[in-house]
């Protein structure tokens, strides 16, 4: 029998920073402790995208890796931005959230077009923005608290096709200026938050989940699961210094 669930993680071995691949652990494993069947594909440049994906994940990565990257991904924007109206939630983290918007604007000038996928722009700053991050989110319907750690040098605004993933409490967030963090249009998820994030904020994870696998749901609600040890790491980030 075929997979409940495809992961996809778009150029792991490039758009890793502060270990993304640990939120692909973190979907596939609650999505198999409440019995989906799961299937993990890596995709590189130049490799096939598998149809009939509920997550594509891209991680972080520097400027010189985003700009060597983006040829390859516009090609695949058609294909990604028919699977996400589609259902297939496309998550980026940090560097490819910022390749998900319309534009990216490196410190040296340089200009790498995004798949529009999220209407934003990002344009490097003069200071980075390093430290913990507190928000309060909102993500189709379900409402919570979101924590993470944040370094980046550009800076995000967005647009009117897309809504914050986050009003900041404690942070910098998109760009330290209007108190919002990430983004979201439709089934297309952007934030900042490295940890990595998901593994840390459960109802981040099974948001994602949820909207992924409900085809197979029928949109139903996931079984709950004993989140004791993933709660007293969120809260214990709560409490750590910016």
């Amino acid at each position: 029998m075929g997979a409940d669930l495809l992961i996809v993680h778009l150029y792991p071995a490039l758009l890793r920073t502060y270990g993304d691949r640990g939120n692909v652990l973190a979907l596939q494993r609650r999505a198999e402790w409440r019995g989906f069947r799961v299937e993990v594909e890596a995709v590189s440049r130049g490799e096939r995208l598998p149809q009939g994906a509920g997550v594509v994940l891209l991680g972080g990565g520097t400027d010189r890796v985003q700009e060597a990257l983006a040829p390859d991904l516009r090609r695949r924007g058609p294909q990604l931005a028919e699977a996400a109206e589609a259902g297939t939630v496309v998550l980026g983290i940090c560097g490819g959230y910022q390749l998900l918007g319309n534009l990216y604007v490196s410190a040296e000038g340089t200009a790498t077009e995004g798949l529009g996928l999220i209407d934003a722009e990002t344009r490097a700053g003069d200071e980075r923005l390093v430290g913990r991050v507190q928000a309060a989110a909102v993500l189709w319907g379900a409402r919570f608290d979101l924590v993470g750690f944040e370094n980046h040098g550009g800076l995000t605004t967005l647009g009117s096709g897309a809504e914050p993933l986050a009003e900041v409490t404690s942070g910098g967030g998109n760009n330290g200026h209007d108190g919002t963090e990430g983004a979201v249009r439709e089934t297309v998820v952007g934030t900042y938050l490295h940890g990595p994030v998901l593994p840390c904020n459960p109802q981040l994870a099974d948001a994602i989940l949820g909207r992924a696998l409900s085809p197979v749901t029928g949109g139903g609600s996931l079984e709950h699961l004993d989140d004791d040890l993933e709660l007293r790491v969120h809260e214990h980030a709560r409490t750590l210094p910016r």
